[in-house]
């Protein structure tokens, strides 16, 4: 099976081609441009560099979520069309679980976080399991930051914190019983979802089509927010 993944749901974006279980090559460029600007010219590099087409791919994976809401919208976008000019079957993963894969090697709880503003971040916790999989603790969710910080402080257990949030919170959760991922491992990756993929797909967790494919938000955007806070101050006005 040839897996063709995507990830624009925080400040890297990646993309990732696995052929029958080998990881042939990933992109991955984690810097300030949009990644409307990046996208396209990194899957046709890849493909090219592969010496595959389009017509090769059997699956497809998109990191759906939480994270940048744009940046969610143009992978989502994209694979929408692949899969509707292809008929291809698409495979969601949400941007806590494809965090979480980086370190799955690991034998303590694992908890992905990202950054959700006002002292918030979007959280999951997963544990490894054996076959190279992973069970879901709790899933992604919106908590704030003491929160989290105070459930790790009275903890008796041992975990390892993952994710680009821990650039802005490190201080805030260290603990005795914390360890910080390395920086490699903190940003999300294309080549985690194709594997992710393949374990879901086998499973039928998670698969969809162009047209049932949704981004996975947790919160409205800030736009969003703004706007509903600006109807609110209206129709007190107009009392």
């Amino acid at each position: 099976m040839n897996i063709l993944s995507f990830d624009t749901s925080t400040r890297s974006a990646s993309v990732a081609l696995m052929m029958d279980g080998v990881l042939v090559g990933e992109i991955l460029i984690n810097d300030k441009r949009t990644h409307s600007q990046k996208l396209m010219p990194m899957l046709e590099s890849l493909m090219s560099l592969a010496d595959i087409s389009i017509d090769d791919i059997d699956l497809l994976a998109v990191c759906v979520g939480p994270g940048s809401f744009t940046g969610i919208r143009i992978a989502v976008a994209t694979v929408k069309a692949i899969s509707h000019a292809k008929n291809l079957p698409i495979v969601a993963i949400n941007s806590m679980e494809n965090i979480a894969f980086n370190v799955m090697d690991s034998s303590k709880k694992i908890i992905s976080i990202l950054d959700a503003q006002a002292g918030n971040v979007y959280c999951g916790i997963y544990r490894s399991v054996e076959d190279n999989s992973y069970s879901v603790v709790e899933d992604v969710d919106v908590i704030g930051l003491e929160q989290l910080a105070n459930r790790l402080e009275y903890s008796s257990e041992n975990y390892i914190i993952v994710g680009e949030a821990l650039d802005k919170y490190r201080e805030k959760l260290d603990f005795d019983n914390v360890e910080f991922a390395s920086p490699d491992k903190n940003v999300s990756k294309a080549s985690a979802l194709c594997s992710i993929a393949k374990i879901k797909y086998d499973k039928g967790l998670d698969v969809f089509d162009c047209y049932t494919i949704l981004p996975k938000y947790l919160r409205k955007s800030q736009a969003e927010m703004q706007y509903d806070e600006r109807q609110r101050k209206a129709k007190e006005n107009d009392i």
